[in-house]
């Protein structure tokens, strides 16, 4: 494919991508509610999202110590062992197959994802591994965080991720370090038929400095406790690279629209301000890739966040709610 194609195609992946795990994530909020997976006692405490802020931050510092100080592999099995985790809390929701009492499946699904990023890391598992993990956690977050203490986490992730990118500059360096993982931190979308990121992740942990300064070049956007998407023009680019927290931070809006408000109109059973807040992160997303493919360094979340809390609002006013209700509020006023 010629190259104007090839990142047209990734980017249309990357909205499938962004789609697959909202609309999963949607579809797996009252299951997981039912199953008991709420991981909070009073998601409607604001507090909430201060601790989950600071427990993003801690995480950051703890990635950038680890790939500093040569903890790559301790890094990669805190990772790869928290996706098996939500394949199994994603699978343990569906039907599945019992063995002496215990459904087998989630365990068997996670054992699969574990085995497929272990042996062949290449960047359709990577993306397939990061779809399901994406899924389980924005329905996790989703049913955890209320309307407010999730305008409060977005708003807040948003801000730091300017900073970090625009300011500090150390999610970029984040994101050229995490390549060699060869983990779902990144979702990755060739731009040409030859591209392989296993190629590519061994080139990086090997130190080949022109691999390693490509990675620099173009890690371009980053989020509050992934790296976010390299910088990919039409020219010389052979894949387009975006952190899997792109795509979590703004489902919570649209799981937590969903699973939280009642008594508002619906589309396909979805509640309005939950489609409206799906919509507004689309739109954020075409405007982060355009801004991306013009070939400099843009933090995603204030976009991407702020795509889904506006379009959240939009319909929330639409569907008869005052302001003060559709933050969440009420109780404090």
């Amino acid at each position: 494919m010629d190259q104007r194609k090839g990142v047209l195609a990734a980017c249309g992946g990357i909205f499938l991508t962004f789609l697959a795990i909202q609309l999963g994530a949607l579809a797996l909020v009252e299951p997981f509610k039912q199953a008991g997976y709420q991981t909070v006692q009073d998601p409607q405490n604001p507090a909430n999202s201060a601790l989950y802020l600071a427990v993003i931050l801690v995480a950051t510092a703890f990635i950038l110590v680890a790939l500093k100080y040569g903890g790559d592999q301790v890094l990669r099995a805190f990772i790869l062992l928290t996706g098996a985790m939500i394949t199994v809390y994603v699978f343990g929701v569906l039907p599945g197959l019992t063995v002496a009492g215990v459904n087998v499946v989630p365990w068997l699904a996670a054992g699969v994802l574990l085995a497929a990023l272990l042996a062949y890391p290449e960047w359709w598992v990577i993306d397939l591994a990061g779809v399901i993990m994406g899924i389980g956690a924005g329905a996790l977050f989703g049913i955890s965080f209320g309307i407010l203490p999730a305008v409060l986490l977005l708003a807040a992730l948003a801000v730091y991720d300017a900073i970090s990118v625009y300011g500090t500059e150390h999610m970029l360096t984040l994101a050229s370090g995490v390549v060699a993982l060869k983990l779902p931190i990144l979702l990755v979308y060739p731009t040409t038929r030859d591209f392989s990121f296993r190629e590519r992740a061994a080139e990086v942990a090997e130190g080949d400095e022109e691999a390693v300064d490509a990675e620099n070049d173009d890690a371009e956007t980053s989020d509050a406790d992934e790296p976010e998407a390299e910088t990919h023009g039409e020219e010389g680019r052979d894949s387009i690279m975006i952190g899997l927290g792109d795509a979590v931070m703004p489902t919570i809006m649209v799981a937590s629209a969903a699973f939280f408000l009642s008594d508002v109109p619906t589309v396909a059973g979805v509640a309005l301000p939950a489609v409206t807040a799906l919509i507004g992160t689309m739109l954020g997303l075409a405007v982060l890739l355009r801004m991306v493919l013009q070939g400099r360094a843009h933090a995603g979340l204030p976009l991407l966040n702020g795509g889904a809390i506006l379009g959240y609002l939009v319909g929330a006013l639409a569907s008869g709610l005052s302001l003060v209700s559709a933050l969440g509020l009420t109780p404090y006023v």
